[in-house]
């Protein structure tokens, strides 16, 4: 077996990292080599224990170490490991997952394309809305909407659809199709609405094909809407006869205390993308479901062959350990859970706020969470760039045991979390009481 030194020389050498700084890489080595993961936790080469309060990706609904999913991809694999979905072949796993999404799904959402991940999923529901327009007779609707802070992928149009400008730079693939409007951060909905009219009217309502939002914006600070932003946003939609595109990847089977976020708004898109907590990151898989309606016009005005599909669109494998998955979060009622749970992490959050000076605004939704660092929490006045307020404070988080990440873009100082929907009352308390610490460790320092 390789030891830690020997791994990390590895990683150096072999391993480019997703979203890391490479330089910090190559001089410091891997931040952590993570070995296993039981429930909340997630354990390193040394035998150190984290809370994962990020579910690493937004995405360990189920938390780790589930083996009834090691068990179904097993059972699969040894029948049906892997067969197309292309030229209309089908198989059980893919068919039955079509159906239990159908069914759990916000109201007229019946019918699913798979893809292997959110930023497939994403392309493909601006693929899927401009071949629509184009069978409507309305190819002009080439457009599409999407709002400031919000990340919706890496792949060509969805890097394009991310409102984090540091994302569209690094690959220079600018799309011309994309549009950015402003999100309800500090601002209020009718602020907010207007600007994507303003769009609409500026760029022409004849061109536009769908408006693309997350329910809660995750990567972007933990941004959570106000209670009637979406139904305006709906409103909208149907006024100038544009598709509501959910992006539901991080949002979706049980973070937000609802199945799917948008539920929280009573609101129902045209399309909704998913992937992350469906198979809580244990195999890659997404997808896009389509309303009866949009499925309608697919089916009777289609004519050849849809050009567009994955390799692993509808994997068997994958399939398996969703419905497993899914079985897991209905069986063990962890929508409930986060619900329930969402009032202790809250709680926490606002003690924190009472007693450390440089805390602004706090919230939760589901298990969503955020903690704002701010150098004066009446006027909201943030740290310059250069003191990394944020980031200290996940690199004491880190020293003490905890794994979680921070947005930093746009001049603020956020925290956010997003531990497993397993967690309970005491593990949601031990978050708190570490993050007291940290951020009473950081202020000290920074304000010597």
């Amino acid at each position: 077996m390789n030891n830690k030194n020997n791994l990390i020389d590895l990683d150096k050498k072999h391993f480019i990292h997703p979203t890391s700084p490479i330089k910090q890489q190559q001089e410091q080595g891997a931040k952590s080599v993570i070995a296993e993961g039981e429930g909340i936790y997630l354990k390193d080469v040394d035998g150190k224990t984290f809370i994962d309060a990020i579910s690493s990706l937004w995405n360990v609904n189920v938390g780790h170490g589930r083996k009834e999913l090691a068990y179904a991809a097993q059972e699969q694999m040894s029948k049906l490991a892997f067969s197309s979905a292309f030229s209309t072949f089908s198989h059980e796993p893919a068919i039955l997952l079509a159906e239990k999404i159908a069914e759990i799904a916000p109201d007229d959402l019946n019918a699913v394309f798979f893809t292997s991940g959110g930023s497939e999923s994403n392309d493909s529901a601006f693929k899927l809305a401009h071949h629509y327009w184009k069978l409507k007779g309305e190819p002009k609707r080439h457009k599409f909407i999407a709002r400031k802070k919000a990340y919706h992928g890496v792949a060509a149009a969805s890097t394009n659809a991310t409102g984090i400008s540091e994302f569209r730079e690094m690959g220079g693939l600018h799309v011309s199709n994309f549009v950015h409007v402003e999100t309800p951060y500090e601002i209020s909905t009718s602020e907010a609405v207007a600007s994507i009219r303003d769009m609409i009217e500026r760029e022409g309502p004849e061109t536009i094909a769908a408006f693309l939002a997350e329910p809660v914006q995750g990567a972007g600070g933990v941004i959570i809407p106000p209670r009637d932003y979406f139904q305006e946003v709906r409103k909208l939609c149907d006024e100038y006869g544009i598709l509501f595109i959910a992006d539901e990847v991080i949002t979706g089977f049980g973070r937000t205390g609802k199945m799917f976020g948008l539920e929280h708004w009573q609101v129902t898109p045209d399309m909704m993308t998913f992937a992350k907590g469906v198979t809580s990151g244990y195999i890659p898989l997404g997808g896009v479901v389509v309303s009866d309606s949009i499925h309608q016009v697919l089916k009777e005005r289609s004519t050849g062959t849809l050009f567009h599909g994955f390799t692993y669109s509808g994997h068997p494998t994958a399939a398996a350990v969703a419905l497993k998955n899914i079985e897991i979060i209905e069986n063990e009622q962890l929508v409930q859970n986060s619900q329930a749970m969402c009032k202790v992490l809250l709680k926490g959050f606002q003690k924190i706020k009472e007693d450390i000076d440089i805390v602004g605004d706090v919230r939760t939704l589901g298990l969503l969470g955020a903690v704002e660092i701010v150098k004066n929490p009446e006027t909201n006045e943030r740290f310059s760039s250069e003191v990394n307020a944020a980031p200290k404070v996940i690199d004491a988080l880190h020293e003490r045991g905890v794994i979680c990440r921070s947005v930093t873009f746009g001049g603020t100082d956020i925290i956010c979390f997003a531990p497993p929907l397993t967690i309970n009352e005491a593990q949601v308390n031990d978050i708190v009481e570490r993050l007291h610490d940290a951020i009473t460790e950081v202020r000290e320092a920074i304000l010597v």
